[in-house]
Parts: structure tokens; C-alpha cells; sequence
């Protein structure tokens, strides 16, 4: 098993065991066993699985960093949602705010931060609606 530790700004967000972990880097997606070789990587707005036996508990995550080594697992992330918080109509809602930011055109540090706001928005979504990323 994984022990895995999930840290957010607001402090511990989850702590307890899988038997795999699914996530995307900025590199590429990629799961995670007992015993795996020691890795560090930068994690994308994706999904985050944690597996253990039958049971897949999906969440959305901002990114972050991922931090492997002897069956201990620790990501440091600025938010993460579990499949249950995701508040559609929200997500929604953020997801056309964005869009409407992104066609004025406005300054190119706004244009990114709407960029991210879409990504993080569809992102919940789709783990919402349990659709393919």
C-alpha cells in the first residue's frame, strides 16, 4: 500500500492508504504502485485517482507537486476537490465567466489567469460528469 498525505494551503487535506494512484504531470499521465522508483513531478490541472481495492475516489486537482519515495506519497497542491464537493452549477458558471474574459481580450496576465480559470473549470466538470479528460 501507499501512504499518501494531500496538502493544500488550508492544511492537511487527506491522509490515508491506496493501492494506486493515477495522475497527469506536466509531462504526461502516469500511476503510481508499491514499491515504484522514487519520483518527483510538477502535477497538471487534471484528475487525481486514488485506488484502493474496488473502490476509485476521483478529485480534481490545480496542479501541484507530486513527491514519491518508499511507499510515501505527499503532494502539495493550491486546490483539490473530491468528486463529491464539485458543485456543478459553480463550475459551470466559472467555466462561462472564463470563456466571456477570454473572447474581450483584455491584458496578457488576464488572458492567462482566464486561461487557467477555464482549464480548472472544465476540469471539474468532466470529474463531475465522469467524463474522459
Amino acid at each position: 500500500m501507499i501512504n499518501v498525505k494531500i496538502i493544500t494551503p488550508k492544511g492537511l487535506y487527506f491522509t490515508g492508504e491506496a493501492a494506486q494512484v493515477n495522475a497527469r504531470s506536466v509531462e504526461g499521465e502516469f500511476g503510481l504502485l508499491s514499491n515504484h522508483m522514487p519520483m518527483v513531478a510538477m502535477l497538471a490541472i487534471s484528475k487525481l485517482e486514488l485506488v484502493k481495492e474496488n473502490e476509485r475516489n476521483r478529485y480534481a486537482i490545480a496542479g501541484g507537486m507530486l513527491y514519491f519515495q518508499n511507499n510515501e506519497l505527499r503532494i502539495l497542491t493550491d486546490s483539490i476537490e473530491s468528486e463529491d464537493e464539485i458543485d456543478l452549477e459553480r463550475a459551470k458558471k466559472a467555466k462561462e465567466r472564463a470563456e466571456r474574459r477570454l473572447a474581450s481580450q483584455e491584458s496578457d496576465m488576464n488572458m492567462k489567469r482566464a486561461e487557467i480559470a477555464l482549464q480548472k473549470a472544465i476540469n471539474r466538470i468532466h470529474i463531475k460528469e465522469n467524463m474522459p479528460m
